[in-house]
């Protein structure tokens, strides 16, 4: 068995073991749980140390079966490979999974469980759909990764609303890929496979081309989410627990704009180019819109939801100014934002678990109260605005330059997003940590705990690492890049 197998089906092993355990153990299942997905992380770390950086090729290819179809056309082969694209998704994906476990280990009493059980499923299933290479075996697992996140929003939700936001989550999502299958199924009655590496390959007509990018658009636009299918998220983020807001900034998120990248920019690059004009109106426009939004938010995690539909916004921006520097800085940026806006939803975790309430308006002098809170929450916020020397701004900056290689006006329109960005986000901080303590809605206050801490560190470095040193993740990632830009134009 490969690496990649292992990490790819450890954690749902780990998930049949935790059945055979008694529900009331749940100390013993949250400890296994936890080992389970810090292991899984190590050996992950593991792909990127063997990983090949000279080449463009998929590596750690692991072919597991052919099994025949009801209509005997050809067969679906269940294959998996990295390459630079893919593997720090996948890298990402096992370091966020211990982070949810940690971060509910005293608020989840009720269903432990079921609870772990449901992460470790998710994990298998998001780091399949970043490493599979088959298309239809993508959609499956695509869609497979709907069912525990709507299971995590409707069960362990944390208000009222949570069923309601659950369906919406579900069905936005699901709704938009039904028309992804039925290209899917257009793509293997021409091609007689869904094989990525033969359809890379394989030409379609223009008009074939426009009509399958559409198709395939109208499922990752709503998984970013641009402008208008972004209602679903600020509602799922804010019934999510703070797990859910975390698995769901950090990984989800970012499978529409991989879906960009690896399907609809090399398989159809007529219609790319043809589209992306929409795609560059939309982007700037969900970076305004949604960036003003945020400005009037009185929720905290509805802040940093509307703050993340900007940032993803800008990937979209870079993804398709085709050019190596906007496609590079894009993936750099979708690594930040996976670190920069999960770190935020844990600040907030801190916060709800300790008062129960999200409204801003109950919040004030944290600075005094909880000095260590206010430290890490300030270097989160200059990062989730791009404060050089942070991770973001390497993949903004190089997002800008490509775009401006592109577009100079959409260029400017767009960048007219960071000052929105520093404006929300520096008012956040002034709100939340300065100004006078309100003991009249909260008396008592605790700083963040050891676990708390150590929890949120890693971010820290991560976000440091990638912000003064980008070397590495860009060594890795370039040749895939070149490669996918050389394929499609």
């Amino acid at each position: 068995m490969s690496i990649l197998s292992f990490v790819l089906f450890f954690p749902v092993l780990g998930a049949l073991f935790l059945l055979f355990i008694p529900g009331w153990k749940s100390h013993l299942i949250k400890n296994i749980a936890l080992n389970i997905s810090l292991f899984n992380f190590l050996i992950s770390l593991i792909l990127w140390v063997e990983f090949d950086n000279s080449t463009s090729k998929f590596q750690f290819f692991q072919n597991f079966t052919s099994f025949q179809t009801d209509l005997s056309f050809s067969t679906f082969n269940l294959i998996f490979g990295l390459d630079g694209i893919s593997l720090f998704f996948v890298v990402l994906t096992t370091f966020l999974i211990p982070v949810c476990i940690l971060v509910s280990w005293n608020s989840i009493t009720a269903y432990v469980k079921e609870y772990c059980i449901a992460f470790l499923v998710l994990e298998s299933l998001m780091i399949a759909v970043f490493s599979v290479l088959d298309l239809l075996l993508f959609y499956i697992f695509f869609e497979s990764v709907l069912i525990p996140m709507f299971i995590i929003i409707g069960v362990w939700g944390a208000r009222e609303r949570k069923i309601r936001a659950a369906y919406q989550f579900f069905l936005y999502t699901l709704f938009g890929s039904v028309l992804m299958l039925l290209a899917i199924l257009l793509i293997y009655f021409q091609a007689g496979t869904t094989d990525l590496e033969i359809l890379y390959t394989t030409s379609f007509s223009e008009t074939r081309q426009l009509l399958l990018w559409l198709a395939f658009f109208a499922s990752f636009a709503v998984k970013v989410p641009m402008v208008p299918v972004h209602i679903w998220l600020p509602e799922a983020h804010v019934e999510a627990p703070t797990s859910g807001s975390v698995i769901l900034a950090g990984i989800l998120l970012k499978l529409g704009t991989y879906g960009f990248l690896r399907f609809s920019i090399p398989l159809f690059p007529y219609a790319t180019l043809y589209f992306t004009p929409l795609i560059y109106t939309m982007s700037v426009i969900a970076i305004i819109y949604t960036s003003l939004t945020t400005l009037r938010q009185i929720d905290l995690k509805k802040i940093i939801a509307y703050s993340s539909v900007a940032h993803m916004n800008f990937v979209t921006l870079g993804l398709f100014s085709l050019n190596t520097q906007g496609i590079e800085g894009s993936i750099l940026l979708m690594l930040s934002h996976g670190l920069v806006s999960p770190a935020l939803f844990l600040c907030v975790g801190v916060l709800y678990d300790r008062h129960k309430t999200r409204l801003l308006r109950y919040y004030s002098g944290c600075a005094r109260t909880m000095p260590i809170f206010a430290v890490l929450f300030v270097f989160f916020t200059m990062a989730n605005i791009s404060l050089p020397g942070t991770s973001s701004f390497i993949g903004e900056f190089l997002v800008f330059i490509g775009a401006y290689q592109s577009n100079t006006f959409i260029t400017f329109l767009a960048a007219t997003g960071m000052v929105l960005g520093a404006a929300y986000g520096l008012w956040l901080c002034n709100r939340l940590l300065y100004g006078v303590v309100k003991p009249h809605f909260i008396t008592t206050y605790s700083d963040v705990s050891r676990r708390e801490f150590f929890m949120l560190l890693p971010f820290v470095l991560g976000i440091l690492w990638m912000g003064i040193y980008p070397e590495p993740f860009l060594e890795t990632i370039h040749c895939s890049v070149s490669n996918l830009i050389h394929q499609g134009f």
